[in-house]
């Protein structure tokens, strides 16, 4: 099948912000929130999704989108299968890098760091705040084996439904839980005109943040 379009000559010249090393916050994760704030607030689709990039023990990267679920003066949270791909990768590789893009207000955001999991009763407390039959998901899903059919799932689904029918309390399975990037290197990228773009970044050096503008 033939594209209809010439992709090389698509373009948009982004021209609605600019990012200024005074305008920032001292600290990403501070900074990083007011940009989520600005996202959410302008009502941009999917404003918590972020692309995580992992690295196997063979050096082979893997990249998928997950859906932030928490910011605090520690880093990022995200929730996943254990026994998944990205999970046995970060087993094997616990560094990661995720993205964000928000292309209705021409920015986006990078962040590099290690990965630890969280605290079991905050995982706990994640899974237990999900509606039931996500939670009931998280049991039924063998995430990231092969299975031979779609019905696979929707049998363990219909089988875990009965099985909890008459309770509300639906435990979390040992396999499944948070994650949290500690960040040592946050890129804030804003889109400016002619390809001139705001690009300013903090690594963490000897313990404290520091403030940098690179080349677009």
């Amino acid at each position: 099948m033939a594209l209809t379009h010439n992709i090389a000559d698509i373009r948009i010249n982004y021209m609605k912000h600019a990012l200024t090393e005074e305008s920032v916050a001292s600290n990403p994760l501070h900074q990083f929130k007011v940009w989520l704030q600005e996202a959410i607030e302008a009502q941009v689709e999917e404003p918590t999704a972020l692309v995580l990039s992992t690295v196997s023990a063979a050096g082979k990267p893997a990249a998928r989108v997950v859906l932030l679920k928490g910011v605090d003066e520690q880093g990022l949270s995200f929730y996943t299968n254990y026994a998944s791909r990205k999970g046995r990768e970060l087993e094997q590789n616990p560094y990661a890098a995720v993205t964000l893009f928000w292309p209705a207000l021409e920015r986006q955001v990078r962040v590099e760091g290690k990965v630890v999991k969280v605290h079991p009763e905050e995982s706990d407390a994640y899974f237990h705040s999900r509606p039931k039959g996500s939670q009931l998901g998280a049991w039924a899903s063998p995430q990231s084996q092969v299975i031979s059919s779609r019905e696979v799932l929707e049998q363990r689904e219909k089988e875990l439904s009965a099985q909890f029918a008459a309770s509300e309390f639906v435990p979390r399975p040992v396999h499944w839980g948070g994650y949290r990037l500690l960040p040592d290197y946050v890129e804030f990228w804003q889109g400016r005109p002619s390809r001139l773009h705001d690009r300013i970044v903090y690594e963490l050096e000897n313990g404290d943040w520091q403030i940098k503008r690179l080349a677009p």
